[in-house]
């Protein structure tokens, strides 16, 4: 528990008081809460632990599944919204923003929530999705969509996540979100074209007659 104070402490600089964060950070009231609730999932009071789960969510905004499996100083930032599942695994020295989900796709069985190494920064509203891993030391971009492993020392970003970054340096180009693809555009540019085409076979069989 003071491993989980400590780490507030480190993290946020609006942290004044030992007090203060006891009372006030839903982040940790809902790691404390996992704790409980995945020891009885171990113990297989699986009704137990989902209650407890469930309490916590209504308290706190964030759901963790009791099952998933959690390492030491694991940091949740404001916290709202985020959605952790059954079989995700998180190493040591995670932090995660408000938003975040660390899901499944709906086609896995068995392990099919992410795998989260140490060291892992995972930004506002990020989602990471499937039976992946992220690397050690990895940076999520808020708004990313992870469908795919991410290497050690990596940072994603984008829909779909795409590594820009490796151990500090530049692989890619940044991406342009002033021009990305709208494939609403792309599907009437082509039905256009389509049309046009038709149009003319259309004219051409009116010429033989």
């Amino acid at each position: 528990m003071k491993e989980d104070i400590d780490v507030i402490f480190e993290q946020d600089p609006s942290a004044r008081s030992v007090i203060e964060v006891v009372l006030t950070y839903a982040g940790l009231h809902a790691v404390w809460s996992h704790r409980i609730a995945h020891a009885f999932y171990k113990w297989k009071l699986f009704f137990i632990a989902r209650a407890i789960s469930q309490i916590n969510r209504f308290f706190t905004g964030i759901e963790i599944h009791p099952g998933a499996t959690i390492g030491r100083k694991f940091f949740i930032d404001h916290g709202m919204g985020i959605v952790i599942g059954e079989t995700c695994e998180i190493g040591d020295n995670v932090t995660v923003y408000q938003g975040v989900t660390l899901g499944g796709t709906g086609k896995e069985q068995g392990k099919r929530h992410p795998t989260i190494n140490d060291h892992v920064l995972i930004a506002a509203g990020a989602k990471v999705l499937g039976s992946i891993t992220v690397g050690e030391r990895a940076k999520v971009g808020a708004g990313s969509v992870v469908l795919k492993d991410v290497p050690d020392g990596a940072t994603v970003v984008g829909i779909p996540g795409k590594v820009v970054k490796q151990d500090g340096k530049k692989i890619t180009q940044p991406l342009d979100h002033q021009n990305m693809p709208d494939p609403v555009d792309d599907r009437c540019d082509r039905l256009q074209r389509e049309l046009n085409m038709l149009k003319a076979q259309l004219e051409q069989i009116k010429e033989g007659e």
